[in-house]
């Protein structure tokens, strides 16, 4: 990986994962979707500690948009049934000091998923390391929506005028309020769109394409993702 001149790596602070390609692995196998869907929380669980012990602070996955109820009843199904029985484990970070928090409509979820989402991030609130969200039922253009309502409900109320509105007191509204802007966006599977996921909170992020699957992706691609990152020049609209 690329250093800075002080010989230690650039590392983003915040990475954002779009993790595609689950169904594909589980055909390329001859199996039903929900046996890629059941491989990528896998998955999931060993990045978590990869990006843990590679120092990132935050990192957020896209674990079901608000598009994907247009998938048939039984996959939704399904994923929803391993949302609920893959919790459990991720509040199993005890002692890897994991902050566990969740982005999304929690409205059209199930009471027993919002419940362990609920008992996840209580459990863990007070941890210092690795922040890990997951966005159920999320989508940037419903999370700048119902920015915008609170926004507009904020200056109804006299409580902020449309002067004061800014960049600043917008972003303390989106579900992302407490998380700093992505720096790197990473997606499997081979598709080159970022599929309304954290559309104001990736304005300057860089973005990495890779065509391993998701199930297939590890530390190695982890590390190639965070290379690749590490030798990019970040201007942020300055000409230097």
């Amino acid at each position: 990986m690329a250093a800075d001149k002080n010989g230690d790596i650039n590392l983003p602070r915040h990475i954002a994962f779009i993790m595609d390609g689950n169904g594909r692995w589980a055909k390329k196998r001859g199996l039903p979707r929900t046996a890629g869907h059941k491989e990528g929380a896998k998955t999931l669980r060993r990045l978590i500690r990869d990006i843990d012990s590679a120092g990132i602070e935050y990192a957020t996955f896209y674990a079901f948009s608000t598009e994907n109820w247009k998938r048939s009843d039984e996959e939704v199904s399904a994923l929803m049934k391993l949302l609920e029985d893959n919790l459990d484990d991720l509040v199993n970070y005890e002692n890897e000091n994991i902050r566990l928090r969740f982005i999304g409509g929690r409205e059209r979820l199930s009471k027993v998923l919002q419940d362990k989402m609920a008992e996840a991030e209580r459990r863990s609130k007070d941890r210092t390391g690795l922040t890990v969200t997951l966005a159920i039922n999320y989508g940037g253009r419903d999370d700048i929506l119902r920015a915008a309502k609170k926004s507009a409900e904020l200056i109804n109320k006299g409580f902020l005028s449309p002067d004061s509105l800014t960049e600043e007191t917008f972003e303390s509204l989106l579900m992302t309020e407490d998380i700093p802007p992505v720096d790197l966006m990473v997606r499997t599977g081979g598709e080159l769109r970022i599929s309304n996921f954290l559309i104001w909170q990736s304005a300057y992020a860089e973005l990495y394409f890779t065509d391993v699957l998701w199930c297939d992706f590890g530390k190695k691609d982890l590390d190639k993702a965070i290379g690749e990152f590490s030798k990019r020049n970040r201007r942020f609209g300055d000409a230097k």
